[in-house]
């Protein structure tokens, strides 16, 4: 890897920021000039051009624009490897990464360049940019920022960490890095404890909660930019990855309706989009709660081998418009046909060719340059995290829970419903959320998480073998960039 990849070597990245943005729906700045530190948070255009060059390294392929997608979703039994390259994580799908793996060393120095843009960021408001913006807008903006640090150390945590729920957060997680790096000799320090990263998370985004504004101006900044419902709705994921049941239910009921049809009662009024088809071709109905823009312009899209659809669709004279490198299992949830039935329309995103034998999915479509917004959370999470916690933390299945489930599931395919006769102990309606959640979210990047979170094993599939808790692939090892620039970072 380039030294410039390297962590250290991405401590100055705020110094080449923009003097003027394109519209804030694409996240992307334009005319690169070289603005000093010092001048950067000088006028409010380019305090807005820095902000948005935050959000632009959080989108970026290697990480949530793209990478972090794939990975959450081949180490699940619904995926199946397709070629062997390394270079688009075959040896993630294996569960054999090593230290030096293109594809963990790239998602841990993009994760932590971006943390430092966010930390640069807040750095600069709280020396002065706030004053030039004002209190309330400065406010906000650090609230954007630290939303975007506290989902970047989250996103790390589900590989690099072993799960909360094993030992309440005392295993080793991440180097917790807090302040803006301008210069070297600033990489060694300690990994702290999960528990005390989950506690960094929580504490960015319940300030950031308090300073952002209910909604944004417009349905496009809504979806593309943080306000308060996204940080509502993403503390429902972290508590839920915790099993902190009782704290998810309170966060997801600031957002959630208490009878169907649900609808968020206060911000953005949040809903199911009435075809779950809409959702990948109309990137900013009021389902999508944050999701990462992509045009055609150079530079504002995933890159080369980035692509969530390069991974998921086939070639093009297959009718896809990627590479084919993972296709969908017939024999995972697919097959679950009680579910999953096959009036289902989520059954409408699989692609069949070679006559049958080859399954794709086909939710991200649009052809190179690769333009498809990249979800980060919908509402249809929020609604199963809900129904999901409220069974877990009583051990009892309720009304409420029950027609949550249906409102995803109906949602697309209106004939099954179901009632309390379904599940004669909470099991069975926790097997049926976490169905719902491989058939909703297929391609989206869920499955790892909802796997580790559980302290469940990775079963085998494929070539690639089960892993359990204390199997050495469970968790990602530390990369050799980052051991060798910090003698305190232990490794897994």
């Amino acid at each position: 890897m380039k030294n410039k990849k390297i962590f250290i070597g991405l401590a100055i990245s705020l110094l080449s920021l923009v003097t003027s943005c394109r519209s804030e729906e694409s996240l992307s700045p334009e005319n690169e000039t070289a603005i000093t530190d010092a001048s950067a948070f000088t006028t409010p255009t380019r305090i807005d051009g820095v902000l948005l060059s935050v959000y632009s390294a959080f989108k970026s392929g290697n990480v949530h624009g793209g990478r972090y997608i794939v990975y959450g979703d081949i180490r699940g039994v619904d995926i199946l490897k397709e070629t062997d390259n390394l270079v688009t994580a075959a040896d993630i799908f294996n569960q054999i990464p090593t230290n030096s793996s293109n594809s963990i060393t790239s998602f841990w120095t993009s994760s932590y360049y971006a943390i430092n843009n966010a930390n640069l960021f807040i750095d600069g408001m709280n020396d002065g940019g706030t004053n030039v913006v004002g209190a309330a807008k400065g406010k906000a903006y650090i609230a954007e920022a630290k939303t975007l640090r506290a989902m970047l150390y989250y996103g790390l945590l589900q590989f690099f960490a072993k799960p909360y729920a094993d030992g309440n957060g005392a295993k080793p997680g991440l180097p917790l890095r807090l302040t803006g790096i301008k210069g070297s000799g600033s990489s060694e320090l300690a990994r702290s404890t999960v528990a005390e990263v989950y506690t960094q998370i929580l504490k960015d985004l319940n300030e950031a909660e308090i300073d952002l504004p209910l909604t944004n101006s417009s349905a496009a900044l809504n979806t593309t930019r943080i306000h308060r419902n996204t940080v509502i709705a993403f503390k429902t994921r972290v508590y839920l990855s915790m099993q902190k049941y009782p704290e998810a239910v309170t966060e997801a009921n600031k957002i959630v309706s208490s009878t169907a049809p649900f609808v968020s009662p206060s911000g953005v009024a949040h809903k199911l989009e009435a075809n779950i088809a809409t959702i990948f071709t109309n990137y900013t109905t009021s389902e999508s709660i944050f999701s990462m823009p992509m045009t055609s312009t150079a530079g504002d899209f995933p890159g080369t081998q980035n692509q969530i659809a390069y991974y998921w669709t086939p070639v093009a004279s297959l009718g896809g418009v990627g590479n084919g490198e993972y296709s969908v299992n017939p024999a995972g949830i697919l097959a679950n046909t009680t579910q999953f039935t096959v009036d289902d329309k989520r059954r409408s995103f699989i692609l069949a060719t070679n006559s049958g034998t080859k399954l794709w999915n086909m939710k991200f479509k649009t052809p190179n340059p690769y333009t498809d917004y990249v979800p980060v959370i919908r509402y249809a999470e929020v609604l199963l995290n809900l129904a999901e916690a409220k069974v877990r933390s009583t051990n009892t299945v309720d009304a409420q829970s029950i027609e949550l489930l249906n409102a995803v599931h109906g949602r697309s395919d209106a004939a099954k419903v179901f009632t309390a006769g379904d599940f004669a102990t909470p099991v069975a309606f926790l097997l049926a959320v976490d169905n719902e959640r491989r058939m909703e979210f297929m391609g989206e990047g869920h499955r790892s998480r909802d796997v580790t979170r559980l302290l469940a094993t990775f079963p085998a599939h494929g070539s690639a073998p089960a892993k359990g808790l204390n199997d050495v692939g469970y968790i990602w090892p530390i990369p050799s960039t980052e051991l060798s620039l910090n003698p305190l970072c232990v490794d897994n």
